[in-house]
């Protein structure tokens, strides 16, 4: 890779810092996108999944497919990074680093087409909604892997605290699934000073936020990684009355189907019990927004292999800690055979806004601001680790000759 595919990519980056759009509003960025992948000579077919785009290269004659995939999204966030090209959209910015995403897929994109020999097919997948979790499904459910039939899908993510320019990854779960709960207590309100004439829900709604914190610590296997989090209680109540409601809302995160069904199982029978034991009644309303994102191990091999590769044996850590943090890029890693990974994007700053983009655009190790910050903007000294670890990856996974 030549230093003007890093100039180019830096380019794209910071103008696609310019114009986020949150959830599947993405179109300024998905045109961007697709208009860049057309000039670099790949086919583009837009409107996936609402607004997902998928672009393919093809040389040489072998059948075997790889998927790279890049989130196109940002978050409802007002930027405060102070950087030049910061966001021009008023209530969106790029504050999890999805601009540097693309802008590493674009730039795999421009050297694949230039300069690089393989033989296969290569996809890029631009998904909208990550933040939400249900951008992937969507292109999923709007036949991405029917009509572009894929043998496997890598993706990665930048991660302000680990050092610049490492990958890290692990076989099996890596990221945890995310689950949202929301409990309603309902009893009979009533004036404060007669608590005898009515049903409290706030007692009701007191012991079952406390039982909660049992699942994890008598319910799971200790071996087993769960958190249950209330994050969220409100009555319908004042200050000299009872309340009729409790609602109780928050936020499981595990790393097994297995563990999600039984943190479901746990809240309804704490919930039902607390409200029995007091006359009054509940209601559980339990979502998956998240699946866990399980990484394949024959993927994570190729992956290690490939950044050990392009960046050398000591920038990679083939065997890291999973994180309780979410990635939709576990609906493809359910569909086909996936490796997910972090690249790291330098210590993470203090203070304002020369702690974000300014020092984080500078060089390997500036660091940036914590992800899902408005100081935050992405390293743009990882964009060439980020496009040489995809370029290897993908001429290791589609060598010429290949016929396999």
């Amino acid at each position: 890779m030549t230093a003007d595919h890093i100039d180019l990519a830096t380019q794209w980056r910071r103008h696609l810092h310019q114009i986020p759009g949150t959830e599947f509003d993405v179109a300024e960025a998905a045109d961007f996108v697709a208009r860049t992948c057309t000039d670099l000579g790949w086919e583009v077919t837009t409107g996936i999944g609402g607004s997902g785009l998928v672009a393919s290269l093809t040389r040489g004659t072998s059948p075997r497919t790889i998927a790279l995939r890049a989130d196109m999204d940002g978050l409802p966030i007002e930027e405060r990074t102070g950087v030049p090209y910061s966001s021009k959209n008023v209530g969106a910015m790029h504050a999890c680093g999805h601009d540097g995403h693309m802008a590493m897929v674009l730039g795999a994109a421009s050297v694949l087409a230039k300069d690089i020999s393989f033989d296969g097919t290569v996809r890029l997948f631009f998904q909208p909604a990550e933040e939400p979790g249900t951008g992937a499904e969507a292109m999923i459910a709007d036949g991405l892997f029917d009509r572009f039939p894929t043998d496997e899908v890598y993706g990665l993510h930048n991660i302000p605290g680990l050092p610049a320019g490492e990958v890290h990854t692990c076989p099996g779960p890596l990221m945890a699934a995310e689950d949202n709960f929301e409990i309603r207590i309902a009893g009979r309100g009533g004036h404060a000073s007669a608590p005898q004439h009515v049903i409290d829900p706030m007692v009701v709604g007191a012991e079952v936020v406390l039982s909660l914190q049992t699942i994890v610590a008598r319910s799971v296997d200790p071996l087993d990684s769960v958190v249950v989090s209330c994050t969220e209680l409100t009555t319908d109540g004042a200050r000299n009355a009872i309340p009729d409601q409790v609602v109780i809302r928050g936020d499981a995160r595990t790393f097994t189907d297995a563990d999600s069904a039984l943190v479901e199982t746990r809240i309804r029978e704490i919930a039902e019990g607390a409200a029995l034991a007091h006359r009054a009644s509940s209601e559980v309303i339990y979502t998956r927004v998240f699946r866990p994102t399980i990484n394949d191990a024959d993927c994570v091999a190729y992956a290690a292999a490939a950044a050990e590769s392009s960046l050398g044996t000591d920038k990679v850590d083939a065997v890291c800690r999973p994180i309780t943090a979410s990635e939709d890029f576990a609906a493809y890693a359910r569909a086909v055979p996936a490796c997910f990974a972090f690249l790291g994007a330098g210590e993470i700053t203090d203070g304002g806004a020369a702690g974000g983009g300014n020092v984080g655009s500078g060089t390997v190790g500036g660091g940036t601001a914590p992800l899902h910050s408005r100081d935050f903007d992405f390293n743009d000294a990882i964009l060439g680790a980020g496009i040489d670890f995809y370029t290897a990856l993908v001429t290791a996974r589609l060598p010429e000759g290949n016929r396999s």
